[in-house]
């Protein structure tokens, strides 16, 4: 395989110092243009690109002005709205963001972690999954600043930023409760992500302060995307027995009971406003966060890391908003047969 070309090389073909072909690669003036167009036309004829690496390994005095933002899964609006309020802090500050994604498996977040830092960024904005901690403590040493978003890393010392999903949820279900709903589902993503067992635990302290049965035949976990989701949610419509109102436990969650119908004949509540949610028929009702808010102040806390900032970590937590649409009150065509199901 045949070497890659080095600015040496350049400098040879372009009949020029290597001082010289460093300063044009590096954008630096001082070059008259005549040279720097037989710079620029050596480097395209060798196909030579510069090593950021080992540039910024020879900078280590210096930022190398880049971040890194790890996330779930950019193809949820959640995620992508935090992530373009990322984007924007760092792009008042001068800095790149690279960005990937997880789909909450710990094993491609150190694959993602690991080629950030292989590229000297200055810091990490983190939506963690699950998976051992020890990877990032050694990142940490090496002078990486992190900091968490939407959910907290166990057993990692950072800065966290985050809603009250418990009280979030508790106030939807007590919405749904209000209007004469007894059995009220739960649809949620994994239980092991730390944001759905959170508003699981506000589900079930809501409905047990009702003094209602948390029935286990209502409970659904695991529900990675609206087509999952659409698909339990038939299922239990279509049941003996079915629920009078659902909980959604995220956008995509809540666009699959969209999906199954679910809005049009029972009780409906998401947790995660969404586009055009006000604008279905019906309206759907929704506990909303504020996602370019915790992606603004996510990204202000690493900077003032970065800029050397060695307080002790914060917990920052926001208030949801529960936003009544219409959706959660009792639709016409419910199983209005459906037995509460009562404790105590």
């Amino acid at each position: 395989m045949a070497a890659r070309p080095t600015m040496k090389d350049v400098a040879k073909a372009a009949g020029v110092s290597l001082m010289t072909v460093s300063r044009v690669v590096a954008g630096e003036a001082g070059v008259a243009p005549q040279t720097a167009a037989r710079v620029e036309e050596a480097i395209r004829g060798l196909g030579y690109q510069r090593n950021d690496i080992a540039r910024n390994l020879r900078r280590k005095a210096q930022d190398s002005r880049t971040i890194g933002l790890v996330v779930d899964d950019l193809a949820n609006p959640f995620f992508s709205a935090l992530a373009r309020s990322v984007e924007d802090e760092a792009y008042r500050r001068g800095f790149l963001v690279l960005v990937g994604s997880t789909n909450d498996d710990p094993r491609r977040e150190r694959d993602v972690v690991s080629a950030f830092s292989a590229r000297q960024v200055d810091g990490l904005v983190l939506v963690p999954t699950g998976g051992n901690r020890a990877f990032f403590r050694a990142q940490m040493t090496r002078g990486v600043k992190v900091v968490c978003v939407d959910r907290p890393a166990t057993g990692l010392d950072v800065d966290c930023i985050a809603v009250d999903n418990r009280a979030g949820t508790a106030t939807a279900v007590r919405h749904l409760l209000d209007r004469g709903h007894t059995r009220i589902a739960y649809l949620g993503d994994r239980q092991e992500i730390w944001t759905q067992n959170e508003r699981f635990v506000g589900y079930t302290e809501a409905i047990t302060k009702a003094r209602l049965e948390v029935d286990p035949v209502l409970i659904r976990h695991g529900l990675r995307g609206h087509r999952q989701a659409a698909a339990a949610i038939g299922e239990m419509m279509a049941g003996p027995n079915p629920p009078t109102a659902f909980f959604s436990g995220n956008d995509l969650i809540t666009l699959g009971a969209v999906e199954a119908g679910a809005s049009r004949r029972f009780g409906l509540v998401g947790f995660d406003d969404f586009v055009l949610a006000d604008k279905l028929d019906p309206p759907i009702s929704v506990v909303s966060q504020d996602p370019a808010a915790l992606g603004r102040t996510a990204a202000q806390l690493l900077f003032g890391r970065i800029d050397g900032d060695d307080a002790a970590p914060r917990s920052v937590v926001l208030a949801t908003r529960f936003i009544d649409r219409g959706s959660g009150g009792m639709a016409a065509g419910m199983a209005a047969g459906s037995t509460p199901v009562r404790g105590g």
